[in-house]
C-alpha cells in the first residue's frame, strides 16, 4: 500500500519544534477539557440525585433523620450540609461560646451560616469552569498560530525549490490547515460544556437558595414537627423536640 504523502503523520514528521509544541498544547487542552466535562457531568448528576431527596427530608420526623436521608442520597450532599449548618446553629448557639459571632441575633447567626455555606458550595461548583472558558476562547487561536507557522514554512520551502505548481502548494498548505481544524475541535466541546454547566449551576444554586430559605424559616419561625402531638403524648413530643 502506498503511503500517503500528505496527512497528519507527514505534517508531524515535517514539523519543527514550534509546530510540535502547538500540537502538544492542543492535545493537553483537549484532555484537560474532556476530564472537566466528564467530572462536572458526574457532579451535576449526583447533585440532581441529592435534590430529589428534599421531599424525604421534609417527610422525616426529626431534623437528624432528615439529614440522614439527605446523606443516603449523596454522602457529600450540599443540601445535607445546609441542613447541618442550620441545625448546628439551632442547637449550639454561639452566644454561649464567647466568640465574636455571639453578638449576632440567633436568627442572623443562622442566616450568616447558611449564606457562607452557599458561597462555599457555589465556589466548588464553579471550579474548572474558568479552564473550560479559557480553552474555548484560546484553542482556535492556538490552532490558527500553528496554521500560520506551517504555511510560512511551506511557502519558504516552495520558494527555495522554485516549484510553484498547484500540486506543490496544495499539500503543504492543506497540512497546515489541519492545525486550525484541531483548534476548533478542541474549542467547541469546551464552549458547549461551559454554557451547559453555567446554566445547570444557576438552576442548582436557585434550588439550594430556596432550600436555605425554607430551613431558615423552619428554625426561626416554624413550628416543631410534632407540635400537635403534645396534647396526645407529651413524652413523645418531648423526645421529638430533643431529637431536633
Amino acid at each position: 500500500m502506498q503511503e500517503n504523502a500528505f496527512g497528519i503523520s507527514h505534517l508531524w514528521a515535517a514539523g519543527d519544534t514550534v509546530s510540535h509544541s502547538v500540537a502538544v498544547i492542543l492535545a493537553l487542552m483537549s484532555m484537560a477539557s474532556w476530564y472537566l466535562i466528564l467530572a462536572k457531568a458526574w457532579d451535576w448528576w449526583t447533585m440532581r440525585r441529592a435534590a430529589r431527596a428534599i421531599g424525604k427530608f421534609w417527610a422525616a420526623t426529626s431534623v437528624a433523620e432528615g439529614i440522614e436521608r439527605l446523606r443516603d442520597a449523596d454522602a457529600n450532599s450540599p443540601y445535607a450540609q445546609l441542613a447541618e449548618q442550620a441545625n448546628c446553629c439551632n442547637h449550639e448557639c454561639e452566644s454561649v461560646t464567647g466568640r465574636l459571632a455571639s453578638r449576632f441575633d440567633p436568627a442572623e447567626q443562622m442566616e450568616r451560616a447558611l449564606r457562607q455555606q452557599l458561597s462555599t458550595t457555589q465556589a466548588g461548583m464553579e471550579n474548572g469552569l474558568t479552564l473550560l472558558a479559557t480553552t474555548g476562547a484560546t484553542a482556535p487561536f492556538v490552532g490558527l498560530f500553528g496554521t500560520v507557522w506551517g504555511i510560512y514554512h511551506a511557502l519558504v520551502a516552495i520558494g527555495l525549490s522554485g516549484q510553484a505548481a498547484l500540486e506543490k502548494v496544495a499539500g503543504p498548505v492543506g497540512e497546515a490547515l489541519i492545525m486550525t481544524a484541531a483548534g476548533l475541535a478542541v474549542a467547541l466541546p469546551a464552549v458547549f460544556a461551559y454554557n451547559a454547566f453555567t446554566r445547570a449551576n444557576r438552576v442548582v444554586l436557585a434550588d439550594l437558595d430556596a432550600f436555605a430559605h425554607d430551613l431558615h424559616a423552619f428554625f426561626t419561625v416554624g413550628k416543631p414537627f410534632v407540635a400537635n402531638s403534645a396534647q396526645i403524648h407529651p413524652m413523645r413530643a418531648r423526645a421529638a423536640a430533643e431529637a431536633v
